[in-house]
């Protein structure tokens, strides 16, 4: 097997390579049992030194790249891959633990981890003990966070991990020979909050196992963190039936593509080192004798660390639903796939753009490998040719339809009025939307901008969009509005249909269904669809980096759509009688969400007043 690495991308990592090129390290003769020396047999591989030296942390200062800049100008590929969704269900949330796991713990060569949340929990940890087996068998780890995401003073779970390289084994080559490099873990902090980068967040969620290798990598990306809440089980193991309902990719390379020039492993792996090199990020290590510690007490509390991690993964693979998705990964991993064209897209310019508010079209178009680009581009091709009909549908916890300004104060972008005119100029097509309720969402602030302008923005004219927002007396209490013909009118719009997770039968009002947290964020249009970690609100169209994959396939439409035709089973049309009686009931109710759905509008208006909706 060859690790081929051309393209744009490919380039950045043979610039890695020159500069960071170390000396192999030199163990005399007889002398390999000595610590870091590779054993006897152990192999000069080019192949894994080139690896070896692209994925080797640099910082700002030696990097004569700029990795943002690069990954604008980046011809991306449009990959095959062998393609499977995972989705909202409680099963479902075990099926991608479990994948997780099995992925990092069946890794030969390389893994790569970035999760926004990576929290101090079963899940956590049991993850950071994957990983430290992985090191020890010969695997190299790189691992990040986001400061603000994974915010912890000392991190001492992830420098612990980082020790576990002290007992590393040496990497592998493609016919499994031991070779004379020697396994790591590098630990980063994405932005540090250290370095005032507190607007900038890295808001990925992907798991790259052996991107390099054609035939053995996986990529898991989506909505889903590290952390008990996106599984549907609690501390002690047992169902959590509140947790976030969400949904992920898993890709694999297709074998029929394997003379890609660059597969979708490779692409994923490239894409997270310019993540990687990112000039805000942090690198940590272990602690050494320093401070009010000597050596030993950090050894100690590392130790502490590295069996909690140990017992962890224990713990979670002793549990019997899990046992029982672990024993079926083998062939999980081997069928159920679609084969389908894919394109990675990420908002890696958002980390150094500026003017964000006000120059929005302009950063958008300086990154071609933008979401927001590429989408923007697909629409306008099939605007074009004429082929806009059907069903678009978009599931987002947090969907705001953007408008924005220019310095001036005049708009140059609405995408509600936008989407109006197309959907008025192509009668046969219609926008569906699956968004989170008062009771659903875990954001007051977003959903109040979602209530209060996105949906009015869509459905009512100007002078019902004032009316709505006034206060609830004059809205969901004012049976002269919400009773009015133009009210029925309006919400029951022919080619829009918005509709929000929760019911009155919820556990919230008294009843006895658990709606869980929407979290999912994915997009199925007739030609095109796209699974990834934006929610398309604000913070992610302007500051985040966010990633995911566009992608075409008949399968994974199909897939997608039965997914949102569960999510909408549980959920109510916007406006309508049932879901203005949800809001009542959770108004009147005695509940942790009653006094902020009570105060939705004075938190929307305090949120405009300030100028901070950009922020969300």
């Amino acid at each position: 097997m060859n690790y081929r690495m051309i393209t744009s991308y490919a380039v950045f990592s043979l610039l890695l390579v020159g500069c960071a090129s170390q000396q192999l390290q030199q163990c005399p003769p007889g002398s390999q049992s000595l610590p870091d020396c590779p054993p006897q047999e152990a192999v000069n591989d080019a192949d894994i030194n080139r690896l070896y030296e692209s994925r080797t942390w640099l910082p700002p200062r030696k990097q004569t790249i700029d990795p943002i800049k690069l990954s604008a100008e980046a011809k991306v590929p449009v990959n095959q891959a062998r393609a499977k969704v995972i989705g909202p269900t409680y099963n479902a949330a075990l099926t991608s633990l479990t994948a997780k796991i099995w992925l990092i713990e069946n890794a030969q060569h390389t893994i790569d981890v970035m999760y926004y949340i990576f929290a101090r929990d079963p899940v956590g940890y049991a993850v950071l003990g994957a990983l430290c087996n992985a090191v020890q068998r010969g695997v190299d780890v790189r691992i990040m966070v986001d400061s603000l995401g994974s915010l912890h003073p000392s991190h001492d779970e992830l420098r612990a991990l980082e020790t576990c390289a002290n007992e590393a084994g040496f990497m592998r080559n493609a016919e499994g020979q031991v070779t004379t490099k020697k396994a790591r873990v590098q630990v980063v902090i994405f932005n540090a909050v250290s370095k005032f980068q507190f607007n900038r967040r890295s808001h990925d969620k992907i798991l790259v196992v052996d991107g390099h290798a054609p035939d053995k990598a996986a990529v898991m990306t989506g909505g889903r963190n590290i952390s008990l809440d996106y599984y549907g089980i609690k501390k002690d193991g047992s169902r959590d039936p509140a947790a976030f309902r969400d949904v992920e990719l898993l890709l694999r390379a297709d074998p029929k593509g394997a003379n890609e020039a660059i597969t979708v492993g490779s692409v994923a792996e490239i894409y997270y080192t310019l993540l990687f090199f990112h000039k805000g990020n942090k690198r940590i290590e272990p602690l050494k004798d320093e401070g009010e510690y000597s050596m030993g007490q950090y050894a100690e509390i590392y130790a502490k660390e590295r069996k909690k991690a140990q017992d962890s993964l224990a713990f979670l693979k002793s549990l019997p639903e899990l046992q029982k998705h672990y024993q079926d990964m083998p062939r999980y991993m081997s069928e159920g796939f679609h084969i389908s064209e894919v394109r990675l897209a990420h908002q890696l310019h958002n980390l150094t753009s500026t003017d964000v508010t006000t120059n929005v079209i302009e950063n958008v178009e300086q990154n071609p490998n933008s979401i927001l680009y590429l989408m923007g581009k697909i629409s306008e091709k099939y605007l074009e040719a004429g082929e806009i009909k059907g069903t678009l549908r978009i599931v987002s916890p947090y969907l705001f339809s953007g408008k924005y300004k220019n310095k001036q104060g005049e708009i140059v972008y609405d995408g509600a009025k936008q989407m109006l005119e197309v959907l008025h100029n192509n009668p046969d097509m219609k926008l569906e939307v699956i968004t989170n309720s008062v009771l659903t969402s875990d954001n007051f602030f977003t959903q109040a901008i979602i209530d209060m302008d996105m949906v009015p923005r869509f459905l009512f004219t100007p002078a019902l969009q004032e009316v709505w927002i006034g206060d609830i007396e004059k809205g969901e209490f004012n049976p002269d509005v919400v009773e009015s013909e133009e009210w029925k009118q309006l919400i029951n719009h022919p080619q829009v249909f918005i509709y929000q997770t929760g019911g009155v039968d919820s556990v919230l009002l008294g009843g006895s269904t658990y709606y869980g947290k929407l979290h999912a964020k994915f997009i199925v249009g007739e030609h095109v669809g796209f699974i990834g970690t934006s929610n398309f609100d604000y913070r992610s169209n302007l500051y985040n980096n966010e990633m995911g994959f566009l992608y075409r396939s008949p399968e994974l439409r199909r897939d997608l759509n039965e997914i949102f035709d569960w999510l909408k089973s549980a959920s109510y049309r916007w406006g309508s009688p049932e879901w203005l009686q949800m809001r009542k009931k959770l108004m009147e109710a005695d509940t942790k969400k009653s006094g902020p759905a009570r105060r939705q509008r004075a938190i929307y208006k305090t949120i405009r007043g300030l100028g901070l909706e950009y922020l969300m």
